[in-house]
């Protein structure tokens, strides 16, 4: 699979600072590569290097064969760009800016279609600053996509959306990708990673602490699985820590959280079935019984031992 993006030992400083600290990474033709971590861990700083905004102190970068720095020029109209803070004259109108954007490319996408597909239809004739934070994104996110871009840059792609926008921005970038794009996202959001990536770097301190797709990462690590339920009283049932498939077990007030590894090929059974088993033996009353799986997050907090935080 050629290799849209090259990057090999990224360094960038600002003063005494270290933004981005020898990162090496690829991004494969067609595929959707996700950045995450916390602010301040270099992923923007690290984009912002790959497309050319950026010139960095040492390190090598390549992108779809060129140098971001040296043939932007060349490069520029190859590329998408969705900046997480960009702005337009307040009274330009959405489809002035479309039809604006498409008139800098030879061969621009139809923007009708990206206003209807982004949910802009009924805001077609408003101006910018009379638009929700929301709706802005999606406007950034049409501008990116407006020339029809070989490769698509989005930086915190869903910020400020509803549940039922960001689904659909989701199957919109799964569209592009069909097509033969490839994009490269950053996000806060380890759920959107999860769901829409095909591999995610984890940044933390300027570093790439893990790169893989978001299954192996999971599995890879061998976290713990969670069964989270309440009893009357909300007292700990007695001999939970003591099962086999059990590594601890947590009292959060109203609720019980037993973690373990699971076995075999059924998934949570082997540690459901011990839990259950246990508290009915036991005549413990128990509700709301749910397993949960470990996620990316689960994978950040392992590897790096801070929460997500936006």
């Amino acid at each position: 699979m050629n290799q849209v993006v090259q990057v090999e030992k990224l360094r960038k400083t600002y003063g005494a600072t270290v933004a981005v600290d020898e990162v090496s990474f690829e991004v494969r033709e067609g595929e959707i590569f996700g950045m995450v971590g916390p602010n301040g861990a270099g992923k923007t700083t690290t984009i912002e290097c790959v497309e050319g905004l950026r010139r960095p102190e040492r390190g090598t970068v390549r992108v779809l064969g060129l140098d971001p720095t040296r043939q932007e020029r060349a490069l520029r109209p190859l590329l998408g760009v969705q900046l997480q803070q960009a702005n337009l004259p307040e009274h330009l109108k959405v489809w002035e800016a479309l039809d604006l954007y498409a008139s800098f490319y030879p061969h621009p996408v139809d923007w009708k279609g990206l206003i209807e597909q982004l949910g802009l239809a009924e805001k077609r004739d408003a101006a910018f600053h009379k638009l929700s934070g929301g709706q802005k994104q999606r406007l950034f996110i049409a501008l990116a996509l407006v020339n029809d871009p070989q490769l698509v840059f989005l930086d915190e792609l869903t910020t400020g959306l509803d549940p039922q926008a960001r689904h659909a921005i989701w199957d919109l970038m799964r569209d592009v990708r069909q097509r033969g794009k490839t994009i490269v996202l950053t996000t806060h959001f380890m759920e959107e990673a999860e769901r829409l990536c095909d591999r995610v770097a984890i940044l933390d301190h300027g570093r790439i602490v893990a790169l893989d797709t978001p299954a192996n990462l999971i599995q890879g690590l061998g976290i713990e699985s969670r069964i989270v339920f309440s009893v009357e009283g909300g007292r700990t049932p007695e001999g939970l820590a003591d099962l086999p498939s059990v590594t601890r077990v947590e009292n959060l007030g109203d609720r019980i959280v037993v973690y373990g590894r699971t076995n075999g090929q059924n998934g949570h059974a082997p540690l459901v079935a011990e839990v259950v088993n246990a508290l009915t033996s036991r005549g413990v009353r128990f509700d709301d019984l749910r397993t949960e799986q470990p996620s990316l997050e689960d994978v950040f907090l392992t590897l790096t031992g801070q929460a997500m935080r936006d």
